[in-house]
């Protein structure tokens, strides 16, 4: 059977139940009918939120515990509007399908700023009220009309250190495979990897923007025999590094902090040119728990505490600079946004990457995978 039209069908009967034509036992049956109970578990169904109740989109994995148990449950305690987590990935598309379809079953989005600029100003995304988000809980320079500042990670090299006397230490060293041999992992999906490859070919940081992206293909066309593999998650980069397939990647800091402790210190990572990437929260339009509690929602995910226990579960570093204070000291080199780790780096222009994103990516993708 035709997959895009099930899907359809499937999200047909979502909006019924939604509304309550159907109840969820029914829709429940009815999908199952037209996927069979195996295939309608791997595939998932949507989330349906009741009045009440707020759908938050993420990434899916510990994702998603990690958001309930930090954001969710004490938003429902003090408001009394439960929180449903969906793990199904808020991609730029999957955002525009939601707010293009006018009856949108997602409320708030774990999305890249950029994402949300471009749909924003299509009028797919809700405008953040500032009047209730605090601009004062942001990070200088990462605040914007259609997304709200929630958290930070980086690209950064991670580097087998059984495999080198010294360490690298800026990123021409990751590009110089003379002085530090071994194959090269880097990510599939483009984002922070024009940077390096510039920041390798000797282009100054503050000269990146706008990014020469003739010069940045360039290089890889010449690197790219060195690369063993283009990543496209986190266990894959983890694996290529922990396995010995490369001696060297480029790598979320998230990801960088589990390899050196499973590694037991093995597995090492430098911030030094590392690339600071920011995550927002954004507000599909017309979203049916309406725009005032969720924004009462990214409100209530400024808070320190919060953003603390996210860093501590998921890595990722505080939007909210009162956060940094309250990280122990035995952590602090793992946040990338720390007074000591963050002058080290060059964060990603999110305006460039809103005009940009899409016609970069087909043409690096062109040379990763030729």
């Amino acid at each position: 059977m035709n997959d895009p039209f099930v899907k359809d069908s499937i999200e047909i009967l979502a909006d019924k139940a939604r509304k309550g034509r159907i109840s969820r036992r029914q829709f429940t049956q009815l999908a199952a009918g037209f996927l069979g109970t195996t295939a309608l578990a791997s595939t998932g169904m949507p989330v349906l939120a009741a009045d009440g109740q707020l759908v938050f989109v993420n990434w899916g994995g510990d994702a998603m515990t990690a958001y309930d148990s930090t954001h969710g449950a004490p938003f429902a305690d003090a408001t009394g509007v439960k929180v449903l987590q969906d793990g199904s990935g808020p991609t730029e598309g999957a955002m525009k399908a939601q707010a293009e379809s006018g009856s949108p079953s997602w409320d708030i989005c774990d999305a890249d700023p950029y994402s949300a600029q471009a749909l924003g100003k299509q009028g797919l995304i809700e405008a953040i009220d500032y009047d209730v988000v605090d601009p004062a809980k942001s990070r200088d320079g990462f605040g914007w009309e259609y997304a709200a500042s929630t958290y930070f990670f980086s690209y950064v090299i991670a580097y087998d250190s059984t495999q080198f006397d010294t360490p690298p230490t800026s990123m021409a060293d990751f590009f110089d495979v003379e002085k530090f041999p071994g194959k090269r992992a880097m990510y599939k999906w483009g984002a922070g990897m024009w940077e390096a490859l510039l920041l390798g070919d000797g282009v100054a940081r503050a000269d990146l923007y706008p990014l020469d992206l003739e010069r940045a293909h360039a290089k890889l066309e010449g690197f790219k025999e060195n690369v063993v593999a283009f990543w496209g998650g986190g266990a894959e980069s983890q694996s290529l590094l922990l396995n010995g397939d490369a001696s060297m990647a480029l790598i979320w800091s998230t990801r960088a902090k589990i390899l050196e402790e499973d590694s037991e210190g093995d597995i090492k990572f430098i911030w030094d040119d590392g690339l600071i990437s920011p995550g927002s929260m954004a507000v599909i339009k017309g979203n049916p728990a309406g725009r005032d509690v969720a924004m009462q929602y990214i409100a209530a995910a400024q808070d320190p505490e919060k953003q603390l226990k996210m860093f501590e579960l998921m890595g990722q570093g505080p939007s909210n600079s009162a956060a940094d204070a309250l990280v122990p000291d035995a952590l602090k080199r793992f946040n990338p946004v720390d007074p000591a780790n963050f002058p080290k780096q060059v964060a990603l222009d999110m305006a460039w990457y809103e005009e940009n994103y899409g016609a970069a990516l087909d043409a690096y993708l062109g040379i990763a995978s030729a």
